[in-house]
This record gives C-alpha cells, sequence and structure tokens, in this order.
C-alpha cells in the first residue's frame, strides 16, 4: 500500500486541499460558516438534486442497454467482434465538448431527428441521458463482460440440470458470480454522470447544471472561489459516502469462482433468441454508437469547397484558422496525446496494479477505506484538481509546472480507479488455496504471485491497460490547465479550436477529433488481437 498512498496523497490529496484551503480562508482564518451559506441557497439546492437524479438515471439506463452487450461479447462468436468491442469503447476517449456538438448535429435545431420527423430533443434531459449512454456504454461491457466471458458455464448447466429454470439458474448462479463486476461498473458510471461537465454545458442549455459545470462557473466566470470550495468539498463527501456503501456491498458478495480460458464460452449464437438478441445489440451499437461518430466523421471532411481533406490538411500549419491559436501545428497534438498516454498508462498499471493487489489481503477497515479513497479522483472536480497541479508543484523539490511528466500524473490519476476496478474482482476470485498450496512447495509470495496469480489475470491487465490508454487520450478537465502551449494534447486542441470563431477552426476540430477516434480504435483493436492470442495460455 506504501507506493498509491504516497502517489495519491501527493498528487491528489495535496492539491485539492490546497486549492479548498484557498477557497476557506480569509485574512488567514478558516470561514466554515461559508458552506452553511452556500448550501442553503435554493439555486444550490437545484443543482445538487438535478446532479444526483440525472447520474441515478443515467446509470439506470446505461446498465439496461449495456448488459445486454456485455452477455453477447462474453459468451457469442461473431465476425467482426473485436473490431465492434473497440469501436464500442472509442466514446469514452472523445472529449466532451465534441460529443456533445454531435449529439446537437443529431438532435438539435436542423439535426437529424428534426430533418426526418420535426423532433428536436436539445436543451431537455432525455438527451443528457442519451450522451452519458453513449459515453458509459464501453464501462459495462468491458468491465462486466470481461468477467463473465471468464465464468464457467457448466455452472449454471449443473443447476438446470438439477431442474432450475434459465432465469432461475441466472439469478442463483451467474448473477451473484457477476454481482461484484455489475457493482463496480455501475459505480463508475455513477461517479462519471455525477460529475458531467461538458456533455451537460452543451446538451442541457442554461436550464441544468451538475455541480462540475457550476463549480466551473462559479471558479472561471464568477472567480467565486469560497463556493467552489464548497461544491468541491459536497462532491467529495458525496462520492466518499458513495464508495462506502459499494465498497461494503461488494464485501459481503465476494468468493471464489472458477474462472476458465474466454474461448472455452465463446461460441455461435444458436437458436432464433440468440440471434434476436445478437441483432438487438448490434442495431444498437449503430444507432447509440456509430451514428453520432459518423456524424463527426462527415463533419470532419464538409469543406467550404465540397467534401475533401481540406481540414486536415489545414492541421500541419500554424493559424490556417486565421489566428495563432498554436504556437506549433495541430497535428503534433497527435503525437504528444499518444507520449502523454503511453506513460500515464504505465504509472496507472503500476500504481493500480500494486493498489488491487494490496486489497485482496482484505486486512481490516484500513484497506476497506484505501479501497474507497482510490477511486475519489473520478469523483473529485477536474478543475479543482487542475488549479491545484498550479498552485503547488511550483516549487523546489517538485518543481514540476514546466516539466512534461505533469500531463501524464494528471492522467494517471483518472487511470488508476480504472486498473483497480478492472484487475480486484478477477484478483478476488483466485481461489486462496493456489497460492497457499504454492507457499507449500517453497514458493517466494513473489513467484506465487507470477506463477498463480499473474496467468490468472493477465486478461484482466491487458483489459485494465486499455481502458488506462484511453481514458489518458482523452483525459480534458485537468490537462487544459497543464499542458504546454507548444506541447498540447488532442482533446486541449479540439477545446482550442472550438473555442475559436470561424468555418476552418471548426471544421479542424472536427477533423482533430476524428484523428482521435481513429487513434483510439486502432490501439484497442490491437489491444484486442493481443489478448485473443494470449487467452489460450490461461
Amino acid at each position: 500500500m506504501a507506493v498509491p498512498v504516497a502517489f495519491f496523497a501527493l498528487f491528489f490529496a495535496y492539491p485539492v486541499t490546497a486549492i479548498v484551503g484557498r477557497g476557506l480562508k480569509a485574512e488567514g482564518d478558516w470561514q466554515f460558516g461559508r458552506i452553511g451559506e452556500v448550501l442553503s441557497r435554493p439555486d444550490i439546492l437545484d443543482v445538487l438534486w438535478f446532479t444526483t437524479w440525472q447520474a441515478l438515471a443515467s446509470t439506470a439506463l446505461t446498465l439496461l442497454v449495456a448488459l445486454p452487450g456485455a452477455y453477447v461479447f462474453a459468451r457469442f462468436d461473431f465476425p467482426g467482434k473485436q473490431v465492434l468491442r473497440a469501436v464500442v469503447t472509442v466514446p469514452f476517449v472523445l472529449p466532451t465538448v465534441v460529443v456533445g456538438t454531435a449529439f446537437l448535429a443529431l438532435l438539435g435545431r436542423g439535426g437529424l431527428l428534426d430533418e426526418l420527423w420535426g423532433v428536436r430533443l436539445d436543451t431537455t434531459v432525455w438527451a443528457i441521458l442519451l450522451a452519458h449512454v453513449f459515453f458509459n456504454y464501453a464501462v459495462v461491457v468491458r468491465t462486466v463482460g470481461g468477467l463473465w466471458s471468464q465464468l464457467d458455464p457448466r455452472q449454471e448447466e449443473a443447476a438446470r440440470v438439477l431442474g432450475a429454470g434459465r432465469f432461475a439458474a441466472f439469478r442463483r448462479v451467474t448473477l451473484p458470480a457477476l454481482a461484484p463486476a455489475v457493482a463496480a461498473a455501475a459505480l463508475m458510471v455513477f461517479l462519471f454522470t455525477f460529475t458531467s461537465f461538458g456533455v451537460v454545458q452543451i446538451l442541457g442549455g442554461p436550464a441544468y447544471s451538475t455541480l462540475e459545470v457550476e463549480i466551473y462557473r462559479q471558479t472561471a466566470q464568477l472567480l467565486d472561489l469560497p463556493t467552489a470550495a464548497v461544491l468541491t468539498l459536497v462532491q467529495f463527501a458525496a462520492v466518499g459516502a458513495i464508495l462506502a456503501v459499494h465498497a461494503a456491498t461488494v464485501r459481503r458478495r465476494e468468493r471464489a469462482l472458477k474462472l476458465v480460458d474466454p474461448a472455452q464460452t465463446s461460441r455461435r449464437p444458436r437458436g432464433a433468441g440468440q440471434w434476436a438478441l445478437l441483432g438487438g445489440v448490434l442495431l444498437t451499437a449503430l444507432l447509440l454508437i456509430l451514428l453520432p461518430l459518423g456524424v463527426l466523421v462527415e463533419r470532419s471532411l464538409d469543406g467550404p469547397g465540397g467534401y475533401g481533406f481540406g481540414y486536415y490538411e489545414a492541421l500541419q500549419s500554424v493559424g490556417a484558422g486565421g489566428s495563432s491559436t498554436f504556437l506549433v501545428p495541430p497535428l503534433e497534438a497527435v503525437g504528444n496525446s499518444l507520449r502523454y498516454a503511453l506513460v500515464a498508462t504505465l504509472i496507472a498499471l503500476v500504481i493500480g496494479g500494486l493498489a488491487a493487489a494490496a486489497l485482496t489481503r482484505r486486512a481490516g477497515r484500513l484497506v476497506r477505506g484505501f479501497d474507497a479513497l482510490l477511486m475519489l479522483p473520478l469523483g473529485v472536480s477536474a478543475v479543482t484538481v487542475g488549479f491545484g497541479f498550479l498552485i503547488t508543484l511550483d516549487k523546489p523539490p517538485l518543481d514540476l509546472r514546466t516539466s512534461w511528466i505533469l500531463v501524464p500524473l494528471a492522467q494517471a490519476l483518472v487511470g488508476v480507479p480504472f486498473v483497480v476496478r478492472t484487475m480486484l474482482p478477477v484478483l478476488r476470485a483466485v481461489d486462496d488455496r493456489l497460492r497457499e498450496a504454492a507457499a507449500v512447495l517453497g514458493a517466494s509470495p513473489l513467484r506465487a504471485w507470477r506463477e498463480v496469480d499473474l496467468p490468472l489475470v493477465r486478461r484482466a491487465v491487458l483489459v485494465a491497460a486499455g481502458f488506462a490508454f484511453a481514458v489518458s487520450l482523452g483525459e480534458f478537465g485537468a490537462t487544459v490547465f497543464i499542458a504546454r502551449p507548444d506541447n498540447p494534447t488532442l482533446p486541449v486542441a479540439v477545446a482550442r479550436l472550438l473555442g475559436r470563431s470561424g468555418e476552418v477552426n471548426y471544421g479542424q476540430a472536427m477533423a482533430l477529433s476524428t484523428i482521435l477516434m481513429l487513434v483510439c480504435a486502432v490501439s484497442l483493436l490491437l489491444l484486442e488481437r493481443i489478448r485473443t492470442d494470449r487467452s489460450g495460455e490461461f
């Protein structure tokens, strides 16, 4: 636990505490009375209520839509499966401002629904909920489907032989085994929607505001740091309470599971029902995932003189849109993002892997509390973290404000929870008797982990690496404050282009977003091939 604790204390707790302290201090004295004043305001109460119920609704809707997809990817083998798995993960890394714009083109004035049926959903909560499902569909599919594909189907088949119906066998055998993974996926979806920013700001309009949107407004627009600090504390406390309840729920349902090679559980669909389920999942992916992404590609190619690659060519020069938005050609952001994401993935795997290994020991309340703390970066405002980095990591021996490593550190903060939540259910499912047998035969703890745990969790490690790499590519909230002008990342470059008026700037933003989408899709496809090729070593 020592290394993860030190990492989070230095790069998360210290910056957040510093920025909150500046907001609640006046002339050196703490002003705790401001908390009651802020929380009694009717506008703030409305923000708290909307933040909570839209997150609950988004989580429920995402589980409802994505759990059939998790089953299909876990149990069925069909042409294009690896490509589709990579495609459904792409939305998760796209900058929220880009996705909000794409959904606005579908649901807003002059959008596809407006042209076909005269229906507009922008500035409504339905647009927000649909965009949240678009973002988080892959979280459920990969987190739940990863464990589901390793569960031995013969256990459920044995229950059916003993007289249980299909639903009863699933409810009594498979569902309890999947409960930790489902709870982990629901937790991640809730945290992302609870702190939603870009989607709500673009699709919700002035009528809807989450805590994250309000913190940004109070900080960047109104310069009201006391109110922003109070809202950050509220967000922090709410997420901490949710994580504590989740940890207790998962702990009561833990048990050792019999894990098998995913290749043994995947087969071609049989019967009309299974083919219908596969068709429904494919149709959902087409309408929910591919359609918005198709709009994104179409806009990147729709130039002033007709369809072509004019916007892509403009990315190779500085000031192509008639402005000095960048010190370097925007296309350099591609290489920057890849380098930063690779370093952030390595950091997240080391920190998250050590944390997950420590959490499998169940060593009392201290470790259980640590489990909840690891998830807090997903529930704390990225605006707060970004500002905190700037005001704390600027003095020796940690003067990192001008160092390139600052960006991967911020990205790794978001990647570590994904590594932990992906690896932990599988690590806890490994039978302790296997480790004990290795120890009896003379294996050291390190060798027992290498010979027993690692072969069983190799697939989870690859999934965790894919998640960490994906979220690092798309991280925007904290990176926008610390990325240097001469080394922008793709999301930061897109946001800067969207913030400038002009058709060329907008087209370049769509072109960069399409490049980000393609880079992510290729990376995830390569990960799928490596994972599939090595699954036989299980």
